[in-house]
């Protein structure tokens, strides 16, 4: 079975390329870059403030020399730089250090130096609670009201982020507040779309069914007790939800109540961003590298 800990050793040794670091003027992002780099996971560009990544790393009894670093001089300038980096072919991956998600993803979104694709952009956030196994929880973090059009894209990204990790089937769920579609309740009239999308599924070999609470999509039990069946209901991979809110605040239960490990990334870009919380660990973080480098690799594949 999948773990965080085996997305790490999975990505451990394979020199996976390199990732640019915006605003990397922060301890915990520098440690997990260098851990990446102990592990042979990937190299790293550092883009900040110089004289405290250098500092920084030598605090760690680390050796500045073994990076590149490019001075930048505010949060809009290192985005940009690091974002230049992979538009470049220099980098194929992206970290968020100490700096808001928005000034990241304004130089990702650039109409002329970015790193637009013709994919919607979306994030995937991978949670391992004791005793469960992984649960790819999108989208918590980029789209926050998404139409149903936006809802197959952000589902199609999860999935192909799953495939890049070796899952050979999925089991998708569409959260909503119950299992009896409300024709008043549009979230419940999306979900039901997108189970009838089967062609588009198929590829995947993914099984999407809902609208569901999160109880049928996760526990086999539940399903049993409310008489709710449908191809891997209470088996969720993947799981689906209707805003924003919901899924900021599924992945913060589970991490803040529920002890999961978690890494997490944004798709849909030239290249996998990895977007963790400032207040991650380095642990965290590291992982969230190790996930980008195998959908890096993944996407590498896809387009042989």
């Amino acid at each position: 079975m999948l773990t965080i800990s085996r997305i790490i050793e999975k990505a451990s040794g394979r020199r996976g390329g390199t990732i640019a670091v915006a605003a990397a003027h922060d301890r915990e992002a520098l440690r997990a870059a260098c851990a990446a780099r102990d592990a042979e996971i990937a190299d790293a560009i550092l883009v900040g403030n110089g004289a405290q990544i250098e500092a920084l790393l030598r605090e760690d009894g680390r050796n500045p020399a073994d990076f590149e670093i490019i001075d930048a001089a505010d949060d809009a300038v290192c985005a940009a730089k690091a974002v230049e980096c992979a538009a470049q072919g220099r980098a194929n991956l992206l970290m968020k250090g100490l700096l808001g998600t928005a000034a990241l993803m304004r130089a990702v979104v650039d109409k002329e130096h970015g790193l637009r694709t013709g994919r919607l952009l979306s994030h995937v956030m991978l949670y391992e609670p004791p005793a469960h196994k992984i649960l790819a929880l999108t989208d918590g973090g980029m789209n926050t009201f998404p139409d149903l059009a936006k809802k197959a894209e952000i589902l199609e990204n999860a999935a192909r982020t799953l495939k890049a990790l070796g899952y050979s089937s999925i089991n998708a769920a569409c959260i909503c507040g119950a299992e009896v579609v409300d024709p008043k309740i549009q979230s419940m009239v999306d979900a039901r779309a997108l189970t009838e999308m089967k062609d588009r599924w198929k590829k995947y070999s993914m099984n999407v069914y809902g609208p569901v609470g999160l109880d049928l999509a996760v526990s086999p039990e539940a399903c049993a007790h409310k008489h709710y069946s449908a191809a891997g209901a209470g088996d969720a991979d993947i799981l689906l939800v209707p805003t924003y809110e919901v899924g900021n605040g599924i992945g913060k239960t589970l991490s803040l109540f529920g002890g999961a490990k978690n890494a997490g990334i944004v798709v849909g870009a030239k290249v996998p961003v990895v977007l963790v919380s400032r207040a991650d660990s380095a642990g965290a973080k590291l992982a969230s590298i190790a996930l980008g480098v195998l959908a890096a690799c993944g996407s590498e594949k896809e387009g042989e």
